[in-house]
């Protein structure tokens, strides 16, 4: 590289690593606090520069200048927090996709089966659906593409695009010789953050919580009104696996539960912009109805916000098991070129004090390790911290959201689980549909029959398993089956229905309201559990 060119390149790459430095220590007021300390953020900056010049200078090969910066900044942003990150453009399209709940595409659920892009389920009324993609139909191309041996993210990139676009879609469908071609008109698919919401058979409501997108305090309004409007004697809400998502929609959510002018969540970092209160704003309809919110280990983020929050307000009991702990707040940041970075800011406190977030999944996440003793002891620690809900009942934090009553969720068997690692319950579905033309009875009951046909599948997927492995798992087979066969002709929401007769949390927080008619007896009840134990 002649040398004028390279003082050119590295004036440019040392004027961007300023500007990002500037940008992470908050501009003057941190390299104020910088030189109170002694350190000269130039004169480190005339460091990065001079092994960056080397570097360039005697390395054995040519070397990129945008690949260096970019390795420098997610090197300096890995020594903070896993959850401040650095992202390219695309990246940061794509991350900010998936909070605002809508994105142009096709409409269909995928996963990667074997070297195929496979589909999962077509989302009822988009494009995809209407058209007639079918679970099981194996995407080969997109456009003049082909997908075959694509990761599922690689093969969605390929496939959404701009809002009134066209993409052409090349399938291989079991049961038909030749490849489908379908030409595609991209519409805005809409992310549900409630993706189930119907009244089980004791009457009680159930709404399915997945996410916290810009859509979820309107579709739970909604799911709401439609349950009462049929008439409930509870609710159970379900934020198990939802990790998380838009803090202002945390709180608009919480506002359905305990109406306007109260405090939700506030949140407490460095700078003084960082700190602030998070209060409800809308008048809303009373609900005295008994609610259950339920949580486990993966429930995260502006779930633990909601779940804790109807605890802290004495207008739910949580059950399940202990949430996640992830109670640190980011900001999104565009940078120069599109692209972006996300900066941890500061922790998340909700009504009683409690900060939700759990140091130690930082270090997991970093690929740090953590002993059992480690955790023994914070989990020790978190139970010292007592804190008192509006009503004055004990609860406990310092990591994550720790449940009114504990519940364990059932174990799949080893059998149970080769039957999912392999998709057998998926495959077997598929090929049935085709043999009967996509026909089913939604009542449809898997006998003796349709189970030995069913496991003299499995046997040729190279399953194998002993009367025992069967015995245990006999139940749970009949089950999930049934559910992916409906699924193929009814629908998702068809099809859950019929797993939560596996569910054994699900079981024992229905049980509750059949025990105690109101939101103080379940308080009550919790409250002696907790003694016991």
């Amino acid at each position: 590289m002649p040398e004028q060119k390279q003082k050119v390149t590295l004036i440019t790459i040392a004027a961007v690593w300023i500007l990002v430095a500037t940008m992470l220590l908050a501009a003057s007021a941190a390299f104020a606090e910088s030189q109170s300390t002694g350190s000269d953020l130039y004169s480190q900056l005339g460091l990065f520069s001079d092994v960056l010049n080397k570097l360039k200078q005697n390395y054995v090969t040519e070397l990129s200048d945008e690949e260096l910066i970019k390795a420098a900044i997610i090197g300096m942003l890995g020594s903070t927090d896993p959850h401040t990150n650095y992202f390219t453009k695309s990246e940061f399209e794509e991350f900010t996709t998936s909070t605002k709940g809508s994105f142009g595409g096709l409409g269909i659920q995928i996963d990667k089966i074997g070297d195929y892009i496979t589909v999962i389920s077509p989302i009822e009324g988009t494009p995809a659906y209407r058209m007639g993609i079918t679970a099981g139909d194996r995407i080969i191309r997109v456009n003049d593409i082909s997908v075959v041996g694509f990761t599922t993210d690689d093969a969605i990139k390929q496939m959404r695009g701009d809002v009134g676009s066209s993409v052409l879609i090349t399938i291989s469908r079991p049961g038909v010789s030749k490849p489908l071609e379908f030409n595609i008109t991209r519409e805005t698919i809409k992310i549900k953050s409630v993706p189930y919401s119907f009244k089980l058979d004791n009457g009680v409501g159930y709404i399915r919580l997945s996410q916290f997108n810009e859509n979820t305090a309107n579709e739970l309004r909604a799911a709401l009104n439609a349950l009462e409007t049929e008439g409930i004697k509870g609710l159970i809400i379900d934020l198990r696996w939802n990790p998380g998502g838009l803090l202002d929609q945390a709180v608009d959510t919480v506002n359905e539960f305990i109406g306007p002018n109260k405090l939700v969540v506030e949140t407490k970092g460095r700078i003084p912009s960082s700190n602030r209160q998070h209060f409800t704003r809308l008048s809303t309809r009373t609900r005295d109805y008994p609610i259950v919110v339920m949580i486990n280990e993966a429930s995260a983020s502006a779930s633990e916000i909601f779940a804790g929050s109807l605890q802290d307000w004495d207008k739910g009991l949580v059950l399940g098991k202990t949430s996640f702990g992830k109670g640190s707040v980011q900001q999104l940041l565009p940078l120069l070129n599109g692209n972006g970075v996300k900066i941890t800011t500061a922790y998340y406190y909700i009504k009683s004090g409690r900060c939700i977030h759990k140091k130690s999944n930082d270090k997991l996440l970093l690929g740090k390790d953590v002993t059992e003793a480690d955790r023994n002891a914070e989990e020790e620690l978190n139970l010292k911290q007592v804190y008192y809900t509006v009503n004055k009942r004990e609860v406990y934090g310092g990591g994550g959201i720790t449940p009114d009553l504990e519940s364990d969720s059932d174990l799949l068997t080893l059998f149970g689980v080769e039957l999912r690692r392999k998709n057998t319950f998926f495959n077997f579905a598929v090929d049935y549909m085709v043999e009967h033309d996509h026909t089913l009875s939604q009542d449809i009951q898997v006998d003796d029959a349709l189970l030995n046909n069913f496991l003299t599948y499995a046997k040729s997927q190279d399953i194998t398993y002993t009367q025992a492995d069967l015995d245990s798992t006999e139940t749970y087979i009949r089950t999930t089956l049934k559910s992916e066969l409906v699924r193929k002709a009814y629908g998702d929401q068809a099809a859950y229905k019929i797993t939560l007769g596996l569910d054994r949390q699900l079981r024992e927080a229905m049980d509750l309201f059949d025990r105690f008619p109101t939101m103080e007896a379940m308080f009550a009840h919790a409250a002696e559990e907790n003694k016991k134990r």
